[in-house]
């Protein structure tokens, strides 16, 4: 039994869903929701949202989760998680202002972008926020001069193992820098925290998070009263391969903390893809498929780059695709996006059936993360839809 609570797109709810043969995941049936009429659409299980908030509390016990907004802001993700006692790493005001017509209190939320204007951070004081990071003297005298009395974080930038998608120079201050940052904090009348960093998004090596957490130590060593540590987000989930799971990376980060602070502090971990990825399948479908001026074989989907799918940008993620035609033979195919843009190419090698026609359905699995919030109206697209679902029973084929 599927209950449908239908409202405007972009968001369609879906309260509570017995799963008869459903939701496709981990390679069993093909899905058979009820599709959203003309366009693609998201579907997020918050069962599944549930299960990997319990299994990041399994891996780190004693860490408090921030989940990172921006991964996927939809109200149902941010009120089931503010239920599940999480709080909330927020990049914008905008991000705020979701949190906070979700009736999520400005004291859960850390404004932790560090870049962030003056009147931005006087606006998140005004909604309640307490805590904000910066990795810059100029960012730390905007929260002092916007937000007197708050707490801060200082985000360094150690050299980590590459990851995935990572940050290169962006963000962050060198470790020794961070020094003279916290102790200039007080000074000017904020109370300074903590330490934060991030390995990268989908970082596969679980030791990165030692290198973070070694050089917090040197600042801790260096600056009184610090009582937090923030090791940001980046754990991986499985995409078209296998990758270390969180409780591998569990056990390295609880192994780096022992050997590194005897005395453990307040630590803070930031998922948003671990939290969300794996909720998520996107339902699209074939447009055309035809025989390319270079003689290779394109797959075009009503779905590309534009509408929620950035992250296929120079593959750095590689999602696994289903068909109905799953078990014909394959091909390698390129596969595109419906825009205009000669840029709007997902995948320049994949292997697909070749029985692949117009019209075709595809699931695109473990797309929960980094997908609405990347969706655009681009050459007059709607942005992705979203249906919401609760598996409360065990997945079921036949």
């Amino acid at each position: 039994m599927v209950h449908l609570l239908v409202g405007c797109c972009p968001q369609i709810s879906t309260r509570h869903r017995q799963n008869r043969g459903g939701l496709a995941r981990h390679g069993r049936s093909f899905s058979t929701l009820p599709p959203v009429p003309g366009r693609p659409y998201l579907t997020i299980d918050l069962a599944t949202v549930r299960r990997n908030v319990a299994a990041l509390r399994v891996a780190l016990p004693a860490a408090e989760i921030r989940y990172a907004v921006k991964a996927n802001p939809a109200e149902p993700v941010l009120r089931l998680l503010s239920e599940l006692d999480c709080t909330f790493d927020v990049a914008s005001v905008g991000e705020i202002d979701l949190c906070a017509a979700t009736g999520i209190d400005g004291a859960l939320m850390t404004f932790g972008n560090p870049l962030k204007k003056p009147a931005e951070v006087a606006y998140a004081l005004a909604r309640g926020v307490r805590r904000f990071t910066f990795d810059t003297a100029a960012g730390l005298e905007a929260i002092a001069e916007n937000a007197p009395g708050s707490s801060v974080e200082c985000r360094i930038a150690p050299t980590f193992p590459s990851s995935v998608t990572p940050f290169g120079h962006k963000f962050g201050c060198a470790p020794d820098e961070a020094v003279d940052l916290l102790t200039r904090a007080s000074e000017l009348g904020v109370h300074a925290d903590g330490v934060a960093f991030h390995v990268g998004s989908q970082q596969l090596d679980p030791g990165a998070w030692e290198i973070g957490i070694r050089c917090a130590r040197e600042i801790f060593n260096s600056v009184p009263g610090l009582s937090t540590l923030n090791l940001g987000g980046g754990i991986p989930i499985s995409y078209d391969a296998q990758v270390p799971g969180v409780g591998i990376v569990g056990e390295a980060i609880a192994g780096a903390l022992g050997r590194h602070f005897p005395v453990l502090p307040h630590v803070v971990i930031e998922p948003g893809r671990a939290i969300v990825g794996s909720a998520g399948t996107l339902f699209c479908e074939v447009v055309s498929v035809r025989t390319g001026t270079d003689g290779r074989r394109w797959v075009y989907l009503d779905i590309g780059r534009y509408g929620g799918l950035a992250e296929t940008e120079n593959e750095y993620i590689r999602y696994r695709l289903r068909t109905r035609r799953d078990g014909d033979p394959v091909a390698e195919a390129v596969i595109a996006g419906p825009t205009c843009d000669g840029d709007d190419v997902l995948y320049r090698q994949y292997p697909l059936p070749v029985t692949l026609s117009p019209g075709d359905l595809v699931e695109i699995h473990s797309a929960g993360a980094y997908t609405t919030s990347y969706s655009s109206s681009f050459n007059g697209f709607e942005p992705l839809a979203t249906q919401f679902v609760e598996v409360n029973d065990a997945v079921t084929t036949g």
